[in-house]
């Protein structure tokens, strides 16, 4: 595969999307070029876990963790608009290299390729056509351990012309597969640094040194908001760059650009990444220089979030107002009571 075509991959949020028209001869690997007459092909999961209903890498992706000798089945949808396609079904290797989940090139094979079958393989579509697909993985009960990566793949190709050239449009819904005994290893991650910088257009730019920390792949999203150390400024919240994979283990990444004229600080930096359901945030104080990258600040973790600090400080500032409602209306009713008992016991009936 091509690095443009690996790189649309990697940074695939929606898939149901446009691709991009390749050609190439019929014998070599596709080379993209633009064609914006060749229509295109949809692809996107229906199906995913129950216990995963609140995840949205698991509403996008294949994503589960199963014991050998497993089988599971996804239901998948392929979409053409513009132009009939001859559909090819099929899944590949996958690999996650310096901050990319990145598809090989062709059909090449892995381990978690070879589990799985998509059925079915193919399908003659007409224009703006809808079919449904089922994949299938069969984990071995010898399988290996760890954590596997694959794509399944939506390929349409247009008949040779006489020079031997070929048309081809694909794109793929990607698959994370732990494999192992028990539940499904821990997804941890820790915000390590923040830097200010600018880029070689002088955008502003802060980027986030991330680590991997738990037992499965993660796909960050995220934002950044800005407050001037005086108090009186705010900017944000500005997006982070999508894209960044982190594979386990591994250190990387993550730029968000700042898309406003700013002065130059210094700013109190609150920065929030999320992983699936695992979410972290993070300050520092940063100055953004006239020009390069700015040394590398510590990031100081922040355990509770915007929204969750001003909400249990006002389940505290509650709890402890009942609390002193409690104690008044404690005290009045023995107030009220110690002059009839003083009756009682001067008076007797």
């Amino acid at each position: 595969m091509t690095t443009p075509l690996r790189a649309a991959l990697a940074a695939m949020i929606t898939i149901v999307v446009a691709t991009s028209g390749f050609t190439a001869p019929a014998s070599a690997a596709p080379a993209p070029i633009p064609n914006t007459e060749a229509g295109s092909i949809g692809l996107r999961l229906l199906d995913q876990p129950a216990d995963t209903t609140d995840n949205p890498r698991a509403q996008i992706y294949i994503i589960d963790h199963l014991a050998p000798g497993t089988e599971i089945q996804r239901r998948i949808e392929v979409s053409t608009t513009n132009t009939a396609a001859q559909v090819h079904l099929y899944a590949a290797a996958a690999t996650i290299t310096n901050g990319s989940f990145l598809g090989e090139p062709g059909e090449t094979p892995n381990d978690l390729s070879t589990w799985t079958s998509v059925t079915p393989g193919d399908i003659n579509m007409a224009s703006n056509q809808i079919a449904t697909a089922t994949v299938t993985i069969t984990v071995p009960s010898d399988a290996a351990p760890g954590e596997h990566y694959g794509v399944v793949w939506a390929e349409a190709r247009t008949p040779a012309t006489d020079d031997g050239v070929i048309q081809v449009n694909r794109i793929g819904i990607r698959l994370y597969l732990s494999i192992g005994p028990g539940g499904p290893p821990a997804a941890a991650f820790e915000i390590t640094s923040l830097a200010a910088g600018r880029d070689l257009a002088g955008v502003r730019t802060v980027v986030a040194n991330v680590t991997n920390t738990g037992g499965r792949a993660l796909d960050i999203s995220g934002e950044l908001d800005l407050r001037s150390t005086s108090g009186d400024l705010q900017a944000g919240p500005y997006p982070a760059d999508l894209g960044s994979t982190l594979a386990i283990g591994a250190t990387e990444p993550v730029t968000i650009t700042i898309n406003s004229e700013l002065p130059a600080g210094p700013w109190d930096a609150e920065i929030t990444l999320r992983s699936g359901l695992v979410e972290r945030s993070a300050t520092a104080e940063l100055t953004f220089p006239a020009s390069g990258i700015s040394p590398s600040v510590p990031a100081e973790p922040i355990d509770v979030g915007r929204s969750g600090l001003p909400l249990l400080t006002g389940l505290f500032a509650a709890i402890a107002l009942l609390a002193l409602v409690g104690v008044f209306v404690l005290a009045m009713i023995i107030v009220r009571r110690r002059p009839t008992e003083h009756t009682e016991q001067a008076f007797p009936a």
